[in-house]
């Protein structure tokens, strides 16, 4: 299928209120798009891949971004372009702040999924993507992600396993997703809403590119068996009043039953 027929689908069943996306990490010898923007050669900044990610999704830009257009460490570390010192190593970065003491913090740091080599990361609206996708990544409230869970089920059914820690989403949407070649629900962290400015209501779900036939036809699939977006709601019935009101429904009851011939 081609990027722009998955989002129009997406757009069709799911209606988001962001642009679907796709993303790719850039092996060797792969340009960066002719389009794409580089923060710190094109903006004059460094980010976070959330902050990427947010562009792509709110400003329909094609972002790239390398080792020297990321301010994040953990982002640095999770994606390869460097490695992690003895202090990072130790916890301290989750250390009182996710976690109690370096223990916990550790342990943290271990389930962060990261990139064995590094590599341009690419993201932009699905619909002109010019390069091949490996992962589709679609923003949207509970319910929309919902909707996609069971697009992505309607053929295989099961379930889907995600991991969450309130930390580091950006490796989940890329690496877990690359790594598992399975779709992902993901939680947004912290980060990401401090800095991608992703909202209370959002959450997130990503797909493998390899998926994108089975998923499209699960959108059709579980719309046509009645799983839609936005949510039916259920009016077929008689509702409950405040007995005030009840009160005057009775008198006029009664009124209707004086009425001669009836």
């Amino acid at each position: 299928m081609k990027p722009k027929d998955v989002s129009d689908a997406i757009d069709r069943y799911v209606r988001t209120e962001t642009f679907p996306l796709a993303l790719r990490v850039l092996g060797a010898g792969e340009g960066i798009p002719e389009r794409a923007r580089q923060p710190h050669r094109d903006l004059g900044i460094e980010v976070s891949i959330c902050q990427g990610v947010s562009m792509a999704r709110r400003y329909g830009w094609t972002i790239a971004m390398s080792g020297e257009d990321l301010s994040c460490p953990i982002a640095q570390v999770a994606f390869a372009f460097r490695e992690a010192p003895a202090f990072y190593a130790e916890g301290n970065l989750a250390k009182g702040m996710y976690a109690r003491d370096a223990g916990g913090a550790r342990q943290t740091e271990r389930v962060v999924a990261r990139a064995e080599t590094a590599g341009t990361v690419v993201v932009g609206p699905l619909a002109r993507a010019d390069f091949v996708p490996e992962v589709v990544a679609v923003y949207g409230n509970s319910a929309q992600v919902m909707r996609m869970v069971a697009a992505a089920l309607f053929e295989k059914g099961g379930s889907i396993t995600s991991e969450f820690s309130a930390r580091a989403d950006c490796a989940e949407i890329v690496n877990r997703t690359r790594q598992t070649g399975k779709p992902q629900v993901i939680l947004p962290c912290y980060g990401d809403r401090v800095f991608g400015q992703t909202q209370d209501h959002e959450m997130a779900f990503t797909l493998p590119w390899d998926d994108v036939e089975s998923f499209c036809a699960g959108l059709e699939g579980t719309h046509q068996g009645g799983v839609r977006y936005p949510i039916p709601n259920y009016l077929r019935y008689t509702a409950d009043y405040p007995a005030t009101y009840e009160t005057v429904k009775e008198i006029w009851r009664e009124e209707d039953a004086q009425k001669p011939g009836e």
